[in-house]
Order: C-alpha cells, then structure tokens, then sequence
C-alpha cells in the first residue's frame, strides 16, 4: 500500500489519500483496488494533451475533407456478380468457422425510463422479446443455417454486468452453448477535475467512468476474450451495439466483401434519411477514412448537394463494423501511441467531495471524463471497406422514450420489413404510406432473419398461418 500511495504522491495525485486512514478496513481495501486500476503514465499523457493543452479540438481542415467511397447496394444483390461473389466468399468463411459476433452492451435503459441494462429492454411487437434475445435468436439462427458455432462476445459495464449474465443464466442463453457467449466488462477511466486532479466521489473512492466503445478493443486484449477467439481459430469480429435490433449480425455478403478487400476493419454505411440526422459522416481526410460526427461537421457540409441534387455526405456510421481478430489485438495490445486508440475529452457534471468532505452534486461540468470511440480505428486499419446496407433491413435503433429512434418507430420498422418479406412470397398485408401494417405481426429469427431465407421457409410450409393481428411466426 506505501508504494501505491508513494506513486500518487509523486504523480501528483496524493489527496486520494485524504481520507484514507478514516476509512474501515474494507473501504481501504475497495479503494487501494480501484487505484490500482489507474494508469498514471497514461493518466498523465491525458492531462497534457487533453486537460491542460490550449487547442485540444481535432482541428480539421474541412476545406480538404471528402466524402468516402463505398460500395452501392444494387437493387438485386444475388444478381450482382461482384455482390454475388462476396456471398460466396462469406459464406465460406462463416461455415468454416472464421466469425464470431461482439455486441457493445454498457449501458442502462435510463433515457428509456429504464431502470436495467438495455439489452434487457422488449422491443418486439407480438412477443415483446428483449433486444439480447433477438441478437441471440439471429445468432443461433446463422449457427444452424451453416452448421457450426458462432461465439458472442458482449461486452458489459461494472454497472450492469451482474444483472446481464443473471438475465442470460435466467434464460438458458436463449438456446446458445453457454460456453459460446463470453462475457468481459468495459473499462474505466478516473475522471478528473478541470486542474487535471482526480476527482473523489466519496471519501473512499475515486470518480470512474466507462472509456467509450472504443474501449472495447483494449477490454477484448485484456479480459482474455480474444485470446480465447484465437484458440479458437475465429478471424473476424462482426460489431454491433445493443440499441439495433435490426441489425445484420451475420452476414455474409459484408463478410465476404470486408475478405475480399483484404480490410482490417470494414463498415457498413446507411445513406442519411436527410441532411441534419444525428449520425456520424464517413469521409476521407488526407488520404484517410475517418468518421466525423454530425456535433463536428458543420451544417453547410451536412447539408451540401452533388451535382444530381444527392447529398453529398450521405454515408452515414451507425456503429456496423466487422474487425480482424489480429486488428484488435495490434491495438488492443500496443504500446505505440500510433497503433492506439486516442482518447477524447468530454466535459461533464460529477458529483465530488468538496473540502470539508461533503459531498457535492454540480449544477454545470466540473469534470473531465476521457473516452475512446471504436471508429478512430478506421484510418489505421489497412484497406478499410464500406459498403451500402439498406436502412430498412439494418437500422432502427431505441435510444428515446419518445419520438424519432423510440420503442415507437423502432416496432413499426421491425413491422414494415415482415410486411416487406411477406410481399416477397407473395403475400400482401394492407399498410399505410410509409409501408408499416396497421396489425401487430412478428417474424421470430428462427424462422428467417433475412429475406430469402423468408420466402424459402415460407414456401416450405404446408399449412400457411392465417395473416391477423398478433401473428407470431416461428
């Protein structure tokens, strides 16, 4: 324990120590655990560039800014010979047992009024499935549909890691092997006042918080995940984030595409619905994809035209990506600053001990919390590839109680795509202008998680099910 105290004492961090010899024998103990965890030459680094530096935005020259090249869907994939192609390579490489899915799942439910983790939120219409019920089904769907066992990584928070495996033991992991779902916890990062001290939230403990998605790489290199991919021979990674229950988990067009193009890390852009929606821009910037969010780009850029009247920065990042085992582990591993992630800095309200240790709750930021964002890996990744995914096959996240990106429009999407599947087998529902049927339906992944795979299992069916409010087709 002097040691520990003598290395924040020089660093400059000894008033973590204040309160300590107040403190009973086991808040000494949780304490001497988190600052354990705290990486002072880092923490260091971060106050130079972040905390104390006069400039510490990106600093982009928007005037030498691009938009990104991607691969367009075309309006019929399997009849496209280069789409067609990628299939093929995909499939093979998912049979061969080269794929293993990772959901990002950190957080709770609270802008939902949702006091859980997120993954445990129902977002089905008919059987009010949990989004890590549907991500499962999708998996063990893939699994069976090419014969061979798909891991899951999800990546948790120590807020909610518990109730999360709680939830998956409670349900038998949804019908996966349990040794194929592999669970580790999301880093954290002390937060630090605006002098760049670390700031105590009790008098035995420090202020922590999570490192952002991108913290996700370094988490997989150490808890152990992705060394047990690599005993397991998987050679990519398709990354997901848990408020999408629409999401395309395996699939093998975007793997066969991201193989083909020899790619480190690859993503999957969804054009912009128009021109201020709230998602990321990938753009090329000094010969570099990078992704640059909407609160970076100012809106004369967001909303520039081609010549065709077509947004000119339409492809949007809705955090879809698939990542090379050996990709993660360069970053997740190195020492290098260049083979980093870098952090980022955000300014937030955190409550601390004031002087007189008392405990304060303030009303505008006092803190700095620092966070990695997993798109910065794309200008390090060799041969990065985007192609075109179609919104209403792949996007319709819950991330408000209310209005745009709500449970709401999040079920009347999942309606609008089955009412699109069945049209497909020929089967016609009534719906309004925008394609969403006026009944409840529910297409259980089991049963298809894609539209061909749809219409075939629908063909097969002897008795077809009568098409009414509340259909659940399984």
């Amino acid at each position: 324990m002097q040691d520990l105290r003598e290395r924040f004492e020089k660093a400059g961090q000894g008033h973590v120590f204040k309160y300590f010899d107040a403190l009973d024998k086991g808040e000494q103990e949780a304490l001497l655990n988190q600052l354990k965890m705290v990486d002072l030459d880092e923490l260091e680094r971060l106050n130079k560039t972040l905390v104390f530096a006069k400039n510490t935005d990106a600093g982009i020259d928007f005037s030498k800014l691009a938009p990104a090249p991607y691969i367009p869907l075309p309006p019929e994939k399997d009849a496209d010979a280069q789409w067609a192609k990628a299939k093929e390579v995909g499939e093979e490489a998912i049979r061969s047992g080269k794929l293993a899915a990772f959901v990002v799942a950190g957080g709770q439910g609270t802008r939902l009024g949702f006091n859980a983790p997120k993954g445990l939120y129902k977002v089905t219409p008919v059987k009010q499935k949990s989004l890590f019920q549907v991500f499962a089904e999708k998996i063990l769907s893939a699994s069976r549909k090419y014969g061979v066992r798909i891991p899951w990584i999800v990546m948790t928070s120590h807020i909610n890691n518990a109730a999360t495996v709680e939830f998956f033991e409670e349900n038998a992991y949804f019908g996966l092997d349990k040794d194929d779902v592999i669970f580790f916890k999301q880093g954290l990062m002390p937060a630090v006042d605006l002098g760049g001290k670390i700031i105590l939230e009790g008098k035995g403990k420090i202020a922590m918080t999570p490192d952002g998605h991108g913290g996700c790489l370094r988490g997989m290199v150490r808890s152990g995940a992705l060394a047990e991919l690599k005993r397991r021979g998987l050679e990519c990674v398709s990354y997901f984030q848990v408020d999408n229950p629409l999401v395309n988990i395996i699939d093998p067009y975007f793997v066969g595409f991201h193989i083909l193009g020899k790619s480190d890390m690859s993503s999957k852009m969804i054009p912009k619905a128009y021109a201020l929606e709230k998602v990321g821009h990938f753009c090329m910037l000094d010969g570099k994809l990078t992704v640059v969010e909407y609160s970076d780009l100012p809106a004369q850029y967001q909303e520039q035209v081609d010549e065709n009247g077509k947004l000119k920065f339409i492809a949007g990042s809705v955090a879809i990506h698939i990542l090379d085992v050996g990709f993660i582990e360069r970053l997740g591993s190195s020492t290098k600053p260049e083979d980093r992630l870098p952090f980022h800095r955000a300014n937030k309200k955190i409550p601390f001990i004031d002087d007189s240790g008392v405990l304060q709750k303030p009303e505008k930021p006092n803190g700095i919390k620092f966070e990695m964002f997993v798109f910065d890996a794309l200008p390090m990744a060799a041969n990065p590839v985007i192609i075109e995914g179609f919104r209403g096959d792949e996007f319709s996240p819950v991330k408000n109680a209310e209005g745009l990106d709500s449970p709401a429009t999040c079920k009347a999407h999942q309606k609008a795509q089955w009412a699109r599947w069945l049209a497909a087998a020929g089967v016609n529902i009534d719906t309004d202008k925008d394609g969403i049927p006026g009944i409840d339906i529910e297409i259980s992944p089991l049963f298809a998680s894609n539209q061909a795979d749809f219409v075939a299992s629908w063909n097969a069916l002897g008795q077809k099910p009568e098409i009414r409010n509340g259909l659940y087709i399984a």
